[in-house]
């Protein structure tokens, strides 16, 4: 029995060839899809995450803006301008600025002196030092007088290491809002220099409190210099600042309550 025999024409062969799909070209196909299903995933999570950290409008908060589905945008929708401090959790509250040493506390190396409140222990450059620390008398009642209405900030050129101990102490009813050390500061000719600018604040709604000029040289208006505690017992100067904090929500510029302050100080 003779076989038949069918013969396809080259031309079709070759078609059939061409549609077959090599192992290659399904793999880019799989991860095409994969890289599709992935990037909704991602558009669902990015979006649930924007809508948990991003309060309403009347809290104080800018909602995100709405941009086009691309993944850059999505990461730049996400990304908070930075500044020294987060946004304000109590939009209501003004800003308060305190520097540390010689405003609230006085410090002393070994050896101790004869009146001191507390002791830390801070490990600077792999060794261990003793500070002893006097507090300004009225440090506990000025805090806690102003931590209803204030944002409070501790802002100090000290190391952290050290001045976090300090700030512990002193915050024991947990009070003071948020801390920055020297590495939040600007040296500029040597000295340290605490940019208002950079805190992420109005400046309508922001005061310093420091005994150092330097410290406040790039906003002078917002700043009320205190003259510098050591040890002397009877000590006034948080009790007189108290009653600025009193009366300065009459101003709606925290320069303009600074303003007349010193210009009454000096009467």
């Amino acid at each position: 029995m003779i076989s038949k025999v069918i013969k396809r024409s080259p031309s079709k062969t070759l078609h059939r060839r061409r549609r077959r799909k090599s192992p290659i070209k399904n793999a880019v196909a799989t991860v095409h899809r994969s890289l599709y299903t992935c990037h909704r995933r991602l558009l669902k999570i990015f979006s649930k995450l924007a809508r948990i950290s991003t309060p309403n409008r009347h809290k104080g908060y800018k909602a995100l803006r709405k941009t086009a589905s691309t993944e850059p945008d999505i990461v730049r929708t996400l990304i908070f301008e930075y500044r020294l401090l987060p946004p304000l959790i109590s939009p209501a509250k003004r800003t308060v600025l305190l520097d540390l040493d010689e405003t609230l506390v006085h410090s002393k190396l070994d050896p101790p002196p004869e009146r001191f409140d507390f002791v830390v222990r801070p490990r600077i450059d792999g060794e261990i030092l003793n500070f002893y620390v006097l507090k300004r008398p009225g440090v506990d009642q000025f805090l806690e007088a102003l931590a209803d209405r204030f944002e409070i900030v501790v802002f100090t050129a000290g190391l952290k290491e050290y001045a976090s101990l300090v700030v512990n102490h002193l915050d024991k009813k947990s009070v003071i809002s948020h801390r920055l050390y020297r590495d939040s500061c600007k040296e500029v000719e040597g000295k340290y220099v605490k940019d208002l600018s950079e805190i992420g604040r109005d400046l309508r709604r922001v005061v310093i409190v420091d005994d150092n000029p330097n410290a406040y040289a790039f906003q002078p208006e917002n700043a009320i210099p205190i003259a510098s505690f050591i040890d002397d017992p009877a000590d006034k100067e948080l009790e007189k600042l108290v009653k600025f904090f009193d009366v300065c929500d009459c101003y709606d510029d925290m320069r303009d309550a600074v303003k007349y302050y010193l210009s009454r100080e000096q009467i």
